[in-house]
């Protein structure tokens, strides 16, 4: 499927299609993350222990995020 047939979609047919591509990705047998990712983690995790980032909560984080637009 091209992604010009894609943008022809419906809607409901587009939510379908990233669900079958969700589901195949999630069966892969590994995928493996960037070096880069663990790096980020690291560093995130260090500004969480020297209290410089704050933790959220996922539903704060959106509702924040809504706020901002």
């Amino acid at each position: 499927m091209s992604i010009a047939e894609l943008h022809q979609l419906s809607n409901a047919e587009k939510l379908k299609v990233i669900e079958v591509l969700w589901d195949d990705l999630a069966d892969a047998d590994a995928v493996i993350s960037p070096d880069w990712h663990a790096v980020e983690l690291k560093a995130t995790e260090g500004r969480v222990k020297a209290g410089k980032e704050k933790l959220w909560d996922w539903n704060e984080a959106k509702d924040y995020l809504r706020s901002r637009k």
